[in-house]
C-alpha cells in the first residue's frame, strides 16, 4: 500500500494489491513568491491526481519541487506516481527525498520501505519499515509490513514481536497469522505455530497456506490422521495443488498400507495434477509413478495368492 498525502488515514495492511490514499490537500493564501507558486503547484497536482491525470499531476508536483525543494509532501506523492509506473528507481529516490525533508513522515519511511521491497533490498527495506514502526508504534498495519520484511530476512525473533504486537490489539488478518505461525515454527515452537495458523483458519476457513502449514508440522509430528485432515482441506481449498495431493497421499498411506486401492488412487491424483504443474519435481512424479506401479504389483499378487 502506498501512502499520498492529500487527507491523512489509516494505511489498511495490503499484500499484494496497491492502493492510493492521499492525504493533506488544503487551499493556499495567494501571494507572489517562490513558496506560494509551489504551494498552488502542489494544489494543483493533488486536483490532477484525484481527476487521474497522473502526467499533469507528475508536472505539477515537479514544478512544486522546482520552487520550492524542501518540499516533503510533494516528493511523496511524486513517489506514488513514478512507484504506480513501476519506475521503482524515481519513486526511491523521490521517498528517500521526501523522508530527508520531514524526518518525522512516517508515511515516507513506510513507502520508502514498499519501494526498496521492489528493488529486492530487504536490509534497506526493513530499516526503513523501522523507522516508520517508530514514529508510529500502534499502527499495526505498518508492524505487519515490518513482521514480513523480517521473516524475509530470516529475523523470525524480529518478526514474532512484530507480529505479536500487531495482533495484542486486535488486528492482523489471516497472513499475518500465517507468518507469524511460520516464524514460530522456525524458532521451533511448534505449539505457538500451530495456534497462529489455527487463528489464521478462524479468519478465512478456506486459506490453503494455513491448512498446507498445518499439515505439513503434523505430517513431521507422524499425527499422520490429522495431517491427512489437513492436507485435504487444503484440497478443497485450492485443488490445483500438486504438493498437497502429494501430502495427502504419504498421510494417508503411511495410517493405512494395507488400503491398497485407496493408496493407489490418491497416489493417481497427485501425477494427474504434478504432470500440470509447469515447476513440477521430475524426480518426485517419476517416484511417484513407480510407487503406483509397486502398488499395482502388490495387489496383484495379493489376488492370486
Amino acid at each position: 500500500m502506498i501512502v499520498s498525502r492529500t487527507w491523512r488515514t489509516a494505511a489498511p495492511l495490503m499484500l499484494a494489491a496497491l492502493a492510493l490514499i492521499l492525504v493533506g490537500g488544503s487551499a493556499f493564501p495567494q501571494a507572489n513568491d517562490k513558496e506560494t507558486m509551489a504551494k498552488e503547484a502542489y494544489n494543483e497536482g493533488i486536483k490532477q491526481m484525484q481527476s487521474g491525470n497522473k502526467e499533469l499531476a507528475l508536472s505539477a508536483f515537479q514544478s512544486a519541487i522546482a520552487n520550492n525543494p524542501n518540499f516533503a509532501d510533494a516528493y511523496l506523492n511524486l513517489g506514488v506516481l513514478f512507484f504506480e509506473r513501476n519506475e521503482f528507481d524515481m519513486a526511491l529516490e523521490n521517498f528517500r527525498l521526501a523522508s530527508e525533508k520531514d524526518p518525522k513522515n512516517a508515511d515516507a519511511f513506510a513507502n520508502l520501505g514498499r519501494a526498496n521491497l521492489k528493488l529486492k533490498r530487504p536490509v534497506e527495506a526493513e530499516q526503513a519499515f523501522q523507522s516508520a514502526v517508530a514514529l508510529q508504534p500502534d499502527n499495526t498495519a505498518l508492524l505487519a509490513e515490518l513482521g514480513k520484511v523480517q521473516y524475509q530476512r530470516k529475523n523470525y525473533s524480529g518478526a514474532i514481536q512484530s507480529f505479536e504486537k500487531c495482533h495484542a490489539t486486535g488486528s492482523g488478518d489471516e497472513v499475518s497469522y500465517l507468518y507469524l505461525g511460520r516464524s514460530y515454527e522456525k524458532q521451533g515452537e511448534t505449539a505457538k505455530a500451530v495456534a497462529a495458523f489455527q487463528k489464521a483458519l478462524q479468519i478465512k476457513p478456506n486459506y490453503y497456506n494455513a491448512h498446507f502449514s498445518l499439515g505439513s508440522i503434523y505430517l513431521s509430528q507422524e499425527k499422520y490422521a490429522d495431517a491427512a485432515s489437513a492436507f485435504k482441506a487444503a484440497l478443497r481449498a485450492d485443488q490445483s495443488q500438486a504438493k498437497a495431493a502429494y501430502n495427502y497421499a504419504v498421510a494417508m498411506e503411511s495410517q493405512n498400507q494395507d488400503a491398497i486401492d485407496e493408496n493407489i488412487a490418491n497416489w493417481q491424483a497427485y501425477v494427474k495434477l504434478a504432470r500440470k504443474d509447469p515447476k513440477k519435481n521430475d524426480d518426485e512424479l517419476a517416484q511417484a509413478e513407480q510407487h503406483i506401479k509397486d502398488l499395482q504389483a502388490k495387489k496383484q499378487g495379493a489376488a492370486s495368492e
